[in-house]
């Protein structure tokens, strides 16, 4: 893919920064856990590095990078914490999402010089009525990822006039929070749910999904020659499974050194690293993270490929770009399993990084994009000639 040129605002590579604020994020991770938010410090290093401006086209204020050099920081960021990296790569995707929308509705957006951040659960569990000027909403959601760190609000509602998914964009200060997100992993993201009570949203916040999801949206004709024709649902895929690639290789590296160290029990002192078992299951781990990596890199070259097609995407290779992000969330997954496994009880230490890794991965293969049975259906599916229809969100 090559090195990026871009450089954060204080004139870092990407990459340099990216490894930097990753040992950052490691140190800040159980606080994070016990906020369920990203520390204030982490929101104000991201925003001052211009990390959510990296995404959005440049005449939008952001840095125009392609999709291929985005994921590599994020790969970076989430090697010390993916819950943290999940949160930060989400912001800036939805502030690329933002800028797809009428110009009135960016003047608004961007009207203080800052990228807006906002949550943007995907899932149409709201309504949408036509009124005058514009739409009244109601409705709740689940998940917005971000909230806590938020000036503004995305959701997905269905037009009651033509039943068909309509995104739209209100003030935080305009909804309720409901502060259920209590979880195992990925606690720091804070996805709380948000509810809408019959806010009215003018017409210029409001964008059909369909020109979400790619081609024909206001903003691609404000941002020529820009990422935004990029299909949604396919980038989003790749997005979210990235986390779990900086997870697994995180996982990795500790387990790797954990185990040159490590005495094993009741053993007279013997180390764990002169047992075969422990080679063994140091071998399954690294065949794992190896191919989860080719995999990734593979679905993220596929992604430069076949992203400026945008609506004419094939269904076909945007398929394939689904069943690559679940397969490396699997991999990911299973790799860090078998080194948890294998790392014996201190591992389970909340100060061992191995077990908020692995708790993290199990969080992100719940997640509607990854569920493994029903994305290998879809690409069967498709393999077989059959048509898609709305329930496999491409």
């Amino acid at each position: 893919m090559g090195e990026t040129t871009l450089r954060t605002h204080d004139g870092q590579a990407w990459a340099d920064w990216a490894d930097a604020m990753a040992l950052r994020l490691a140190e800040r991770a159980p606080e994070a856990e016990r906020l369920r938010a990203l520390h204030d410090v982490t929101m104000a290093e991201a925003r001052d590095a211009g990390f959510f401006a990296l995404l959005a086209p440049v005449t939008a204020g952001g840095q125009g990078a392609s999709f291929a050099e985005f994921l590599d920081v994020v790969r970076r960021l989430s090697t010390g914490c993916a819950s943290s990296g999940w949160v930060l790569s989400f912001l800036s995707l939805h502030a690329w999402m933002l800028c797809k929308f009428p110009a009135k509705a960016q003047a608004e957006f961007f009207r203080d010089g800052q990228m807006p951040l906002a949550p943007a659960p995907l899932a149409p569990t709201g309504t949408a009525e036509r009124v005058d000027g514009g739409y009244r909403v109601s409705g709740r959601w689940e998940w917005a990822t971000g909230i806590n760190h938020s000036d503004w609000v995305l959701v997905n509602a269905i037009d009651l006039e033509s039943k068909e998914p309509r995104f739209c964009a209100m003030r935080v200060s305009e909804v309720e929070i409901e502060d259920v997100w209590h979880t195992s992993g990925m606690a720091s993201t804070g996805s709380n749910a948000v509810v809408v009570r019959g806010v009215v949203v003018p017409d210029h916040m409001t964008l059909p999904a369909r020109q979400m999801a790619a081609g024909a949206s206001p903003g691609e004709v404000l941002h020529p020659h820009s990422t935004l024709t990029f299909p949604l649902r396919a980038g989003l895929a790749l997005v979210a499974a990235t986390p779990a690639v900086g997870a697994a290789e995180a996982a990795l590296d500790w387990f790797t050194r954990r185990m040159k160290t490590k005495q094993q029990a009741f053993s007279g002192g013997a180390s764990q690293a002169d047992v075969q078992t422990t080679h063994l299951r140091l071998g399954e781990a690294l065949a794992q993270v190896r191919a989860l990596r080719l995999v990734w890199e593979d679905a993220r070259a596929a992604l430069e490929r076949e992203g400026p097609n945008g609506a004419s995407a094939s269904i076909p290779a945007q398929v394939a770009l689904r069943l690559a992000a679940a397969q490396v969330v699997r991999l990911a997954n299973s790799a860090i399993d078998t080194m948890a496994a294998a790392a014996g009880a201190s591992a389970s230490m909340l100060n061992a990084p191995l077990q908020r890794h692995l708790r993290d991965v199990q969080v992100i293969r719940g997640h509607v994009m990854y569920d493994w049975d029903r994305t290998c259906v879809l690409a069967g599916k498709v393999e077989l000639g059959f048509a898609t229809g709305p329930a496999d969100l491409i």
